[in-house]
């Protein structure tokens, strides 16, 4: 089974442009959320969880600027990408964006194939699964494109689910992620299962890695969750 779609979060206040991204990154293969202003976002990203978003500077109740500040100040917002997009072109424009925890900057009038480049360059480097680039850690590599997973060139099989795993630990590698994180990063965050089924599945990868040889790549922390490398 594949990595789910990226989940792209379009922030903007007016109705033509939140239709124009809309439609343009549907078709280009993302899955959408949308919010219409700054508390809007804030809520979307503390549910939805996006890999992207496309923040508009001007927006009501809260600035854009505000918006980057709080987002990346929580555990999801961290993880994402977030790419300012505004009519303001000088260069402290763009530093003032930048310094406030924006990963991006994009000015209008800008270009719809523009805006999905950028979105793609930003998901190759936080989230290069999603885009079918390889992950190589080790001497472990995984091909999303051909569903494929070697250790030491030697091919491994996976079920889905372990497949999935075994790509969010390769994103990220060093990362510590807590059982609650990885339920959402695999199983997605409508499924309410047991975090003991985590457990389950970290085995049964674990179990295959080191079938072929070397040692376990998986570290347990105890009382966080799990690492790779």
């Amino acid at each position: 089974m594949p990595p789910e779609d990226p989940l792209v979060l379009i922030v903007d206040d007016e109705p033509a442009q939140l239709s124009l991204l809309s439609y343009n990154l549907r078709s280009a293969g993302f899955r959408i959320a949308t919010a219409k202003d700054g508390e809007e976002a804030l809520l979307a990203v503390a549910e939805e969880g996006p890999d992207v978003v496309l923040l508009d500077w001007m927006l009501p109740r809260l600035s854009g600027l505000e918006v980057c500040r709080q987002i990346k100040a929580t555990p999801e917002g961290m993880a994402a990408a977030v790419i300012m997009i505004s009519a303001r072109s000088e260069e402290s424009d763009r530093v003032r964006g930048l310094d406030t925890g924006a990963d991006d900057y994009i000015v209008k009038p800008y270009s719809v194939a523009e805006v999905i480049a950028r979105v793609r360059a930003n998901l190759r480097r936080i989230r290069p699964m999603t885009v079918g680039q390889a992950l190589e850690v080790g001497d472990i590599r995984l091909d999303p494109e051909t569903y494929r997973v070697t250790r030491g060139g030697e091919e491994l099989h996976l079920g889905p689910t372990e497949f999935r795993l075994l790509g969010a630990f390769m994103e990220r590698p060093g990362k510590v992620w807590t059982r609650e994180a990885l339920l959402d990063r695999v199983w997605g965050r409508d499924v309410y299962i047991d975090t003991r089924t985590v457990d389950v599945h970290v085995g049964r990868l674990r179990k295959v890695l080191l079938s072929t040889s070397g040692t376990d790549p998986i570290r347990t922390v105890r009382g966080a969750g799990y690492a790779m490398g």
